[in-house]
């Protein structure tokens, strides 16, 4: 359509005017959207990290204006979002105040406990307390110290083996999925109130304590980093839905996440199957793998599985295997081989937490795609580590349990690397 000369010059004038009279953000980016929340800047991160995480969170958040499904954000739970083990927290207030049930069998408890466990257990705990009933655990150190023992290093007081059989060592711990399994007989509700009452005392407690249950010595402390919270609190106000993945029990971990602003639905952790209201040693399966006994938990591919099939709705083996881009993650944050999986799948940024964990720090520091940031762990880092990381050689855990090298997606192996970030 044409304008008439005069009308046509009429208009470019009252154009210009307006131009000239609007707020000059406003004429300069009429259809900018408002900035996407920031970062604080005031708690340190190290290096460019904090800036290339509010990169990411520019680029991909729903504050960008850009439409479609919402962004999803993981995170393990231990020494990624809080300093310490909520897991050996929750287990230590349970012996040092009498929680734990006998089981009518110490084999009960795993399918994979051996014989030397069984005796071991046994012989330390004793049969005088009728099954179901709580162990005088907080007075029977030789009992205490078992249980921890198997926890902690998979081997009992004298050195045995404590678990044996055949399990796939990307998918599942025994010595993980023992934790939940001892807490068999307990109401969720009686867990919950155990786990908080653990989460006080640790929160409670100087930085740098320690406890003693039986005479192994633990941290008696834990925080939530202040780094995490504000990255967490910042992606929530910028669209992303943020997930805690952790191979915790998930009832435990349920009774944390809340204080980083998760709620329990957005929780993934170890789920003891419930029967008569009561936990049982029974363990939810994930994909193709039925319920069991722990089989799998979100543990290295685990969590992948988990993820996939509770966050993305894949079903079946499909579960298993890395999705597209629509179906996966933007961000991942962990601190141990435990998270390589997930934390690779992330399509915006990996976040890995430095505690020396070889198969981690092998993909963070070659960095194959150019979105890995290593951080030092925020309390207490870690000093540098002697000698490389064996990447090319034995910087991985294959399913069988043997190591082998840390390969990049095209099959290509990472070289071995050294620690450039550390404390």
């Amino acid at each position: 359509m044409r304008f008439p000369h005069s009308l046509a010059t009429a208009l470019t004038a009252a154009t210009v005017l307006a131009a000239t009279t609007l707020p000059a953000t406003a004429a300069a980016h009429p259809r900018t959207p408002e900035r996407c929340p920031q970062l604080s800047t005031t708690i340190p991160w190290y290096g460019d990290n904090r800036a290339r995480l509010q990169k990411m969170i520019d680029e991909r958040g729903s504050c960008t204006g850009h439409g479609g499904p919402r962004p999803v954000a993981a995170f393990d739970w231990d020494n990624t979002v809080v300093k310490n083990d909520i897991s050996d927290a929750t287990l230590a207030w349970a012996l040092r105040h009498d929680k734990i049930l006998r089981p009518r069998s110490w084999k009960d408890t795993s399918p994979w406990l051996t014989d030397a466990a069984d005796r071991a257990l046994t012989k330390a705990c004793g049969s005088a307390v009728p099954p179901g009933r709580p162990l005088p655990t907080a007075e029977n150190a030789p009992c205490t110290d078992e249980i921890m023992e198997i926890r902690g290093e998979a081997k009992t007081m004298d050195g045995a083996e404590a678990f044996a059989g055949r399990w796939n060592h990307r998918r599942t711990k025994p010595e993980y999925a023992w934790v939940p399994q001892l807490f068999a007989g307990l109401t969720p509700g009686q867990l919950t109130a155990y786990a908080r009452q653990a989460r006080a005392e640790n929160l409670a407690a100087p930085i740098g304590a320690q406890q003693t249950v039986g005479t192994h010595k633990l941290a008696g402390y834990i925080r939530y980093y202040a780094q995490q919270k504000d990255l967490i609190r910042t992606l929530k106000a910028a669209g992303f839905d943020v997930y805690i993945v952790s191979a915790t029990s998930e009832t435990v971990a349920e009774a944390w996440s809340g204080g980083v602003g998760v709620d329990p639905a957005h929780t993934l952790g170890v789920r003891s199957i419930v029967r008569d209201g009561r936990l049982t040693t029974g363990i939810r399966g994930c994909g193709d793998v039925r319920d069991g006994h722990g089989e799998v938990i979100p543990y290295i591919a685990g969590k992948r599985c988990w993820i996939n099939q509770e966050i993305f709705h894949v079903k079946g083996s499909a579960a298993w295997h890395r999705q597209d881009r629509a179906h996966r993650i933007a961000l991942g944050g962990g601190d141990a081989d435990t998270d390589v999986t997930f934390v690779g799948d992330a399509t915006g940024a990996h976040l890995a937490v430095n505690r020396n964990k070889t198969e981690l720090m092998c993909r963070g520091y070659d960095n194959a795609d150019g979105r890995w940031l290593v951080n030092p762990m925020f309390i207490a880092p870690l000093p540098r580590r002697s000698g490389n990381y064996p990447c090319s050689t034995e910087g991985a855990t294959r399913p069988d349990g043997s190591l082998g090298p840390v390969r990049r997606a095209d099959g290509t192996v990472v070289p071995d690397q050294s620690d450039r970030i550390h404390g």
